[in-house]
């Protein structure tokens, strides 16, 4: 128990300090100076149009961006503030199916060294992800309101990138560092408590039993047993656990490079339990729409897996 608690909380700090850190300042800081002299906003008002017909507004958009480019803890503020103006459950339950069923820049970024072919991920995480919102809007959705809610303060609110107060470049740099440092460190409990019930379970044998039970059925889809464990700590503990996982493998030479690709669509995305507790805690409303999403991100994820396969498989 003391060796599983150690290890997981040097493998801990080693993906917060090594990892994390250096993607979050680099990209947190470009996406903030982006967003300062207006190019996200415009890059929004561009691509709004083209994806209304999917059911992604522009906010939604936004947070579209946030999720690939930084990590799926960026577009938090900007579901709260759709959430604070009122956004429609139909939208708001798109909204949810597109992030959930889409890939998280953290992780993306930080596979790309172990050999992840970046571009590749990033079009099938955004073919999946309006795959999920069109889904949602147009078949699971339908029946669901497309009236704002009304908030008395929806006026006093604006966009992410509607902020006109100029900021220098060293004043962009350093709130941008402290803000991913903050997520990066923030990560850190929940990534040590994950590994930990990750090895208990592992040392119990409970892994292993699992590969040995569904073994015929991987066999039958041609896939390796090595895919069990990225996917059910993936599934328990989230995407930067799965990275922390997944990199030992591909170290070791459990998995490939090729392995790596053709698993990418399925495994990384924030349809877990850590993703869906965090994004439904911040409304009560997240919950009721949950189960209108959740079609969607299947389809959407698997839209991803098949892109995948087909290219690295």
């Amino acid at each position: 128990m003391i060796s599983i608690m150690m290890s997981a909380g040097k493998a801990s700090v080693d993906i917060a300090l090594y990892t994390l850190i250096p993607i979050m300042v680099v990209m947190l800081v470009v996406m903030s100076y982006l967003e300062e002299k207006g190019v996200i906003g415009w890059i929004i008002t561009k691509i709004t149009p083209v994806l209304a017909p999917f059911g992604i507004t522009g906010m939604a958009a936004f947070a579209a961006i946030q999720m690939s480019f930084i990590s799926f803890a960026a577009p938090l503020a900007t579901l709260t503030l759709m959430e604070k103006k009122g956004t429609s459950d139909r939208s708001m339950a798109a909204t949810l199916a597109m992030l959930m069923a889409m890939g998280q820049g953290n992780v993306f970024l930080a596979l790309v060294p172990l050999g992840l072919n970046w571009g590749v991920a990033m079009i099938a995480s955004f073919v999946g992800g309006v795959v999920a919102s069109s889904f949602t809007w147009y078949l699971c959705g339908r029946q669901l309101s497309t009236q704002r809610i009304h908030d008395q303060d929806a006026e006093k609110l604006s966009l992410p990138y509607d902020d006109v107060r100029p900021k220098s470049v060293i004043t962009i740099i350093s709130d941008a560092g402290r803000d991913a440092i903050r997520m990066s460190f923030a990560a850190i409990p929940m990534l040590t408590i994950s590994l930990v019930i990750v090895g208990l379970l592992q040392a119990a044998g409970l892994v292993n039993f699992i590969e040995w039970a569904i073994a015929p059925l991987l066999r039958s889809l041609s896939l390796p047993d090595s895919y069990v464990l990225p996917a059910f700590t993936k599934c328990l503990a989230g995407g930067t656990a799965y990275f922390s996982v997944i990199s030992e493998m591909v170290h070791s030479g459990r998995i490939s490079v090729a392995q790596l690709n053709a698993s990418a669509g399925l495994l990384i995305q924030t349809f877990d339990l850590a993703g869906m507790g965090i994004f439904l805690a911040i409304s009560h409303r997240f919950a009721r729409l949950m189960r209108y999403a959740l079609p969607g991100i299947v389809v959407g994820i698997a839209a991803r897996s098949i892109i995948h396969f087909c290219m690295f498989g």
